[in-house]
């Protein structure tokens, strides 16, 4: 009986996690109770790909599992291809109890461009290190065979393992070799060949595909259509293979850690991804509760997550920030004493780099918000109430914020938080009608805050528990004066960008929090989403301003003809981006004033 209840409340515990999981692509790692990996797969969608294991009838092999997990660990990967690899990785590492069985050592295959003075270029599944170029892995194969095949076409490199020197081969007489072993070509002209394609499988195909498809019509036009077929596979193959950045393999045999980290207030999560032999072996996760600036979290972080048995790697990369870390070289005399050795401290410089610390800190974000959403908000509006002196806690929150340009298209937007989470169906826009023309944020604060909670009163609907405005004590004075008018009891503060000071009415002094403070995390968080609603509404404004008048000043474009155009594309970069003839038909217009208004189009985005 207890073993069925407590079988009953592990599933239940699992169905909990598994709702709460992200819906991105990566990896699950199912453990057993004692913290075996048992069992490592991949999935577009997380979320979804668990769900499927506790919805509907399941086989024997599946339900198996099933009893025996009792929890699941999730690894966001940048993409399905990264999954892949990385379960792939995964289950060699650790041999899971219920995957198949990999002890073939197979693996997927890589392109390489040996290191010679005329090099090779072939598809296999060994790395040798000797200074040869390797891409990929690549999971699809027959993408692999076919773009070799294109690179043979268009760069017809040496097949022979040896060059020989008794006259060209077969491969040269049906032009699939240069013949470098007969001096048909020189080193330099034959290097030529070899870097584009190093840019093709680099994934620089823009102006291959370009050249490739222009080909493709000629043939298609010329009725050449066994050609043009030819030509359309060869651009899938060029697609496929080099579609997706591949962050968890890359040959290089350095051993590197990747560490990155999200925090909000006084809680870190820092991520670790560890590459080993060129392949990702594992991603550590940490969690740390502290009220210290980011750069002394870090600093404890390191000290204590590296020891005798964790001994650090040759190079450790960190997360890029505005401000670098300012005692690396405090860091590296700790390493130098603890271990004897000076591991570099490196800031992400290359895109492959910058790929693995984005994935580790997407990692260390999506723990971040299970931790907050475990946790709620409840602290952090603890801390305010006490902070502003407020009867009851903010669990209700409105913002406010104006913008403007020179007086025209003035708006605000109202956000509204609850329990210190954003409650989008509650964001409201305005567009001011008092200010137009003119620069006055005290009176159009004094316009929406009138507007909105005069409508609010007529309609009996709920006040909120604070009310933020961005601004100083000129702001909150003008939006507590219509308060007060409609006889409103509503707590009201302010928020200054400049030194995040909070204002109350007819205070002559700030109040100063904490910049580690939660209760200031969340002011800033209204604040600042409030900022980018307002803005946003108020650019798109400004934007249809430009697109009329823009479109209005070419000859036989008027204002109906105009907004036309404008619901067609939407903005000036989606024409001056748009075909020709595309435009000719969507907009019923003619040749001329289609191309007129693409150069006009584009002389104003120059001019921008």
């Amino acid at each position: 009986m207890e073993s069925q209840i407590n079988s009953e409340n592990n599933r239940a515990k699992l169905k909990a996690a598994i709702a709460d999981a992200p819906s991105e692509p990566g990896v699950y790692i199912m453990k057993a109770e004692d913290e075996s990996i048992i069992y490592v797969g991949k999935a577009k969608s997380l979320k979804n790909r668990l769900r499927s294991y506790f919805s509907g009838e399941k086989d024997i092999k599946t339900s198996t599992l099933i009893r025996h997990v009792h929890s699941i660990e999730t690894i966001i990967a940048a993409n399905e291809y990264d999954a892949l690899l990385l379960e792939n990785t995964l289950i060699k590492q650790h041999s899971p109890k219920y995957n198949i069985n990999l002890k073939d050592g197979k693996t997927y295959p890589v392109i390489r461009i040996t290191n010679e003075d005329f090099p090779r270029i072939f598809k296999t599944r060994r790395i040798i290190q000797d200074k040869s170029i390797y891409f990929g892995p690549f999971p699809n194969t027959g993408a692999v065979d076919a773009m070799l095949e294109t690179i043979d076409k268009l760069f017809p490199l040496r097949k022979c393992k040896k060059i020989k020197k008794n006259g060209p081969c077969m491969y040269y007489h049906i032009q699939r070799c240069l013949a470098p072993c007969c001096n048909k070509i020189t080193i330099d002209e034959y290097s030529l060949h070899v870097e584009r394609v190093k840019k093709l499988l680099s994934g620089d195909t823009d102006a291959l595909i370009i050249d490739l498809t222009a080909k493709m019509h000629e043939a298609a036009r010329m009725m050449q259509f066994e050609g043009a077929a030819q030509i359309r596979d060869a651009i899938k193959a060029i697609e496929n293979l080099t579609g997706e950045e591949n962050a968890v393999e890359d040959h290089n045999p350095e051993d590197r850690d990747y560490i990155a980290w999200a925090e909000e207030g006084v809680l870190t999560s820092f991520t670790v991804f560890s590459m080993r032999g060129g392949k990702m072996t594992g991603r550590d996760l940490f969690r740390t509760r502290s009220a210290a600036d980011e750069n002394e979290s870090l600093e404890l972080f390191i000290t204590t997550y590296y020891d005798p048995v964790r001994t650090p790697p040759a190079k450790i990369f960190f997360q890029t920030r505005e401000k670098k870390i300012e005692n690396f070289a405090l860091l590296k005399n700790w390493f130098k004493l603890k271990f004897a050795c000076e591991p570099e401290l490196l800031n992400p410089n290359e895109k492959h780099h910058e790929a693995i610390i984005a994935m580790a800190h997407l990692n260390a974000q999506e723990d971040l918000r299970k931790r907050l959403k475990e946790r709620g908000a409840g602290p952090a509006l603890d801390e305010l109430m006490n902070a502003l002196n407020l009867e009851i806690r903010p669990e209700r929150i409105e913002g406010f914020d104006i913008a403007q340009l020179d007086g025209k298209h003035p708006t605000a937007s109202l956000i509204s938080f609850k329990n210190g989470i954003p409650d989008r169906k509650n964001y409201r826009y305005f567009k001011l009608k008092t200010v137009i023309g003119i620069v006055d944020d005290f009176a159009a604060m004094r316009e929406v805050v009138r507007r909105r909670y005069s409508r609010l009163i007529r309609e009996g609907k709920e006040l909120p528990d604070l009310i933020l405005v961005d601004g100083g004590i000129g702001q909150v004075n003008a939006a507590k004066g219509v308060l007060d008018d409609l006889g409103i009891d509503c707590s009201i503060a302010g928020l200054a960008k400049r030194e995040e000071e909070l204002w109350l009415p007819q205070a002559k002094e700030p109040i100063i929090l904490s910049r580690q403070s939660e209760a200031l995390k969340i002011l800033q968080h209204v604040r600042d989403e409030c900022h980018r609603f307002a803005t946003g509404f108020n650019r798109r404004l400004r934007s249809k301003d430009l697109f009329f008048s823009v479109l209005e000043s070419i000859e036989g474009i008027g204002p109906k003809r105009a907004l036309s155009i404008m619901k067609v594309y939407e903005s000036l970069e989606n024409i001056a981006a748009s075909d020709l003839h595309e435009m000719i038909k969507k907009c019923n217009i003619s040749e001329e004033a289609a191309r007129a208004v693409r150069a006009v189009v584009k002389l104003k985005l120059e001019e921008k």
